[in-house]
Order: structure tokens, then C-alpha cells, then sequence
């Protein structure tokens, strides 16, 4: 079983990495931001003493630095 998600998730993983380039390859590159480009405002989601709260970067903008992260296979159990 143990093998056989693994041997799955090099699959997965050996596709993606194939399939990645050709796919940024065809997307308009105008809309991406360039580097020092101020980020678009988004909202998100967070968990404070078991409350759902919001949270906008443009709460920070101007007060803190902010980094942004993206793990992409975070929590899905792999």
C-alpha cells in the first residue's frame, strides 16, 4: 500500500514537472507581476481562539513586510 502511493506521488510528480513548462510556456506573462510590483489585495481566511476571521493584505500595506508562501501539497495527506 505504502508503495504503491509512493510509486504514485513520483508519478504525479514526474508529470507535473514534465507538463509545467509547456503550460507556462502558453500563458499571457503581461498579467504576472514583475519583481517590486506592489501584490494585488486579497482576502483570506484564519482561525483565532476557534473564530474565522478575515485578513486583507492591504491591512499590512504601508505598516509591515509581508512574504508570501505557497506549499502545494500541504494537508493533503501524502
Amino acid at each position: 500500500m505504502q508503495r504503491t502511493r509512493l510509486a504514485f506521488l513520483l508519478a504525479s510528480l514526474l508529470l507535473a514537472m514534465m507538463v509545467a513548462p509547456a503550460i507556462a510556456q502558453t500563458k499571457d506573462d503581461s498579467s504576472m507581476p514583475k519583481v517590486g510590483d506592489v501584490a494585488p489585495d486579497f482576502t483570506l481566511k484564519y482561525f483565532d481562539e476557534g473564530k474565522l476571521k478575515d485578513m486583507k493584505l492591504s491591512d499590512y500595506r504601508d505598516k509591515k513586510n509581508v512574504v508570501l508562501a505557497f506549499y502545494v501539497f500541504a494537508f493533503t495527506g501524502g
